[in-house]
């Protein structure tokens, strides 16, 4: 049996109806000082009340630091105590934030945590997975292959909600658990495979499963148990076309190299996601 019949009989299109989230993903952990700026004006809320404390001026940078349990604001060269360990800063419609020089969509949250700040962005999960496509899969390649990683990156996304709740967020921006660029790293190739994809999940027995992936695993993929502590039903050994291209990664799940060569061969992001996971649907999130 060809690869393709393979591929073709493992796809079946089902779709759940399940909750969606919006999704808060770490910045900045436990650092002595941001800096924070808008595109647009920005209001900076106390976390706790609700109640505007400052208005940020647009194209301008402000750096805050923990001070005594709550967080101060540099302005004009002074600092002006926040009475609040917990700040929200949201720009207005369609403005973005600047962290890290980078822009990011949605708000953010800033907490002073035992005299340390810790950063995040909040935002709806489809602007989320915006910014990983093209962080984790170069913009220049296969469409299918771009559209396969934003379903692996939104399943592995819901499944792993609360990964780092500890800290106050949901997951890393970084390859601890997925690369995140924000609105920086977008691309309109990326962005459309994310559209066509919206709200579509892999699942295994009517739960979202962790789409694990790397960027090769060089020439066969591996059984999960072969990097952690026990297999997973949906993760099954099998060649991952990415042969003559070094390993990187555990190896484990969909390998990224090897989803653009079989897009490049002609196969769709459902069929190259149900041979990299096995005995999977999909499904589709509730609005």
């Amino acid at each position: 049996m060809g690869i393709r019949r393979a591929i073709v009989l493992f796809l079946v299109y089902i779709f759940f109806m399940v909750p969606s989230f919006g999704i808060k993903i770490g910045l900045q952990t436990r650092v002595g000082k941001s800096y924070i700026g808008a595109s647009t004006k920005a209001q900076i809320i106390d976390g706790k009340t609700n109640k505007l404390i400052y208005e940020m001026e647009k194209m301008k940078g402000y750096e805050l630091k923990p001070y005594r349990g709550v967080i101060a604001i540099k302005i004009d060269g002074q600092y002006r105590k926040i009475k609040s360990d917990t700040i929200i800063v949201k720009p207005e419609e369609n403005g973005f934030v600047s962290v890290k020089r980078k822009w990011y969509r949605g708000n953010f949250k800033i907490i002073n945590d035992n005299n340390a700040l810790t950063v995040m962005n909040d935002l709806p999960l489809e602007l989320y997975i915006r910014g990983v496509v093209p962080s984790e899969m170069p913009s220049s390649w296969e469409h299918e292959a771009h559209k396969a990683q934003a379903i692996a990156a939104r399943s592995y996304a819901l499944a792993n909600m609360g990964k780092r709740h500890k800290h106050g967020y949901d997951l890393k921006d970084t390859p601890e658990d997925q690369a995140y660029g924000g609105a920086s790293a977008e691309t309109v190739q990326t962005n459309n495979a994310v559209t066509e994809t919206e709200n579509i999940v892999i699942v295994y027995q009517g739960r979202i499963v962790p789409a694990y992936y790397s960027a090769s695993a060089g020439g066969q993929t591996k059984n999960a148990s072969q990097v952690w502590t026990q297999d997973l039903p949906y993760i099954k050994s099998v060649p991952s076309f990415d042969e003559g291209i070094k390993k990187n990664g555990h190896g484990v799940g969909m390998s990224q190299h090897g989803a653009n060569n079989l897009a490049k061969r002609g196969y769709n992001a459902y069929q190259i996601l149900k041979y990299f996971y096995a005995n999977t649907k999909f499904a589709r999130l509730k609005s």
